[in-house]
């Protein structure tokens, strides 16, 4: 838990941007998750541990409204999601089917869960919004999961807006979407981060001050020398 804590606590000042950036330099190019839009404008910078949830295509003797009574439904998945955990919900693209309401959004907020990210839809939207579960989706559609999708399980690899998912990877989300750190990289993120965040910074001060770009970004040496002379 304590590493948890420092995990958010460092990752909640650097923005996915400045992540894809660390990333691509670490060979990744493939981690943010497309179409996860914030529901609602200005929902916070969060970070938190994925609890995976999988859909595939609908399948008429399985996708019905009985399936939400079956012990592998999403009911049964969001009682076992964690506090602090952020859903990720592969919900392959469909946006004709809203893969969670206001009701299922309502008990994930009283669980405390951090978030609900999905490159599907939501429905209810005025629902979901009241509960508070900060969302990012692709859009919003009225007809209900099984609509167009079979829910299969949880807590499993997925593929979500076209990148590979697993159950521990460490999600970030802000205004510019979803971004996802493999577990193993975490370490070496939480190294980088902040100076590259501390960097960025200090060029855009010198950007503000007129200083053009060629040497400043990236930094050539002297650059490179007056900001390490600028954090003395």
């Amino acid at each position: 838990m304590d590493k948890d804590r420092k995990i958010i606590e460092t990752l909640s000042s650097v923005t996915t941007a400045t992540l894809t950036t660390i990333l691509l330099k670490k060979g990744l190019r493939n981690v943010w998750l497309r179409g996860t839009k914030p529901l609602c404008p200005g929902q916070p910078r969060l970070v938190g541990r994925a609890f995976t949830l999988r859909f595939v295509p609908a399948r008429e003797d399985l996708a019905t409204p009985e399936s939400w009574s079956s012990p592998k439904s999403t009911r049964a998945a969001i009682e076992a999601m964690p506090e602090g955990c952020i859903a990720v919900v592969d919900a392959m693209g469909v946006k004709d089917a809203g893969i969670f309401g206001d009701i299922l959004c309502g008990r994930m907020a009283k669980k405390g869960v951090a978030a609900l990210i999905t490159d599907g839809v939501v429905r209810d939207v005025a629902g979901v919004l009241s509960t508070g579960l900060p969302v990012w989706c692709d859009g919003a559609a009225a007809p209900p999961s099984v609509a167009g999708l079979t829910f299969v399980n949880w807590q499993e690899p997925i593929g979500c807006g076209g990148v590979a998912v697993y159950p521990d990877d460490i999600i970030v989300v802000d205004d510019d979407g979803a971004v996802l750190i493999p577990a193993a990289l975490v370490d070496t993120i939480l190294e980088l981060a902040p100076e590259q965040e501390r960097l960025e910074g200090w060029i855009m001060q010198e950007v503000d001050k007129g200083v053009s770009l060629p040497g400043l970004y990236p930094p050539n040496d002297e650059n490179k020398a007056r900001y390490e002379a600028s954090k003395g």
